[in-house]
């Protein structure tokens, strides 16, 4: 199997796809074409969330603001996992999900020799890659033509919350497509405080369980299936009911 992760939209994929078809038979799965654009951090979360739940797999994720710099592309390489991705960041979250506290991570960086396009390196360079690797294998990586171990790479790391014993502070992360505001702030910090209320930014807001448990309209706080504060609304879209967006302050005050 080979996954394909991307701000691409359509119809690019579809080029990545054909590239893959002509060197492997892999089952192609789609994962997303629709993350933000040139929104590394924001790639890098939903994958976090996502991937994990594929079998063994390799996976091809082009978020990739970079693309025609001297940013380097890379593999990752976590058990039976291998994750063909430029070098911003957007593999390592993930990556580290998948390891867990026993797989090592082993990252290789990949040759690039002089792509058909400067501004289109998930079919010239992620692509191929990623056929090549499901061809030989994950376990092969070290001796795989055209990779070699990579001296150094780009460890993307959420922003940490700060927790005490008032309350919370952090930042929105993401913001889904049904407009819920999901934090960095840990679910543990609410989660003995479902049927009360906590105050965000200073204001009151009900903590439920549940979007349902408030009127349609109603702002509420709930844990998400990230494990994550988020600030949502019932039948709403949390981000407008709240003002805030990304990277925007959230302080969580009992």
């Amino acid at each position: 199997m080979i996954t394909l992760s991307s701000d691409f939209g359509s119809p690019y994929p579809a080029a990545m796809k054909g590239v893959i078809l002509q060197e492997s038979d892999a089952r192609l799965v789609d994962v997303s074409h629709d993350f933000p654009r040139q929104d590394v951090r924001g790639a890098a979360f939903w994958l976090r969330e996502v991937l994990p739940y594929f079998p063994p797999a390799v996976h091809c994720i082009v978020v990739d603001p970079g693309v025609g710099t001297d940013r380097a592309a890379i593999v990752v390489r976590v058990g039976e996992h291998a994750i063909v991705a430029p070098d911003n960041g957007v593999a390592l979250p993930v990556a580290r999900e998948l390891a867990g506290e026993g797989d090592a991570i082993e990252v290789f960086e990949i040759d690039v020799e002089d792509p058909e396009s400067a501004t289109f390196h998930g079919r010239d360079v992620f692509a191929p890659t990623a056929a090549v690797v499901h061809e030989t294998g994950v376990e092969s990586l070290h001796e795989t033509e055209g990779l070699s171990r990579a001296d150094g790479y780009e460890n993307l790391a959420f922003p940490e919350p700060t927790v005490s014993r008032t309350g919370a502070s952090g930042e929105v992360l993401v913001v889904d497509g049904f407009g819920n505001a999901i934090t960095n702030i840990p679910g543990d910090a609410v989660a003995d405080r479902f049927g009360q209320q906590v105050r965000i930014n200073a204001e009151p807001v009900p903590v439920r369980r549940t979007y349902a448990t408030v009127e349609p309209g109603q702002r509420l706080v709930t844990v998400g299936s990230h494990g994550n504060v988020e600030l949502a609304v019932n039948r709403g879209r949390g981000d407008e009911a709240f003002n805030v967006g990304v990277g925007e302050r959230i302080e969580l005050s009992y």
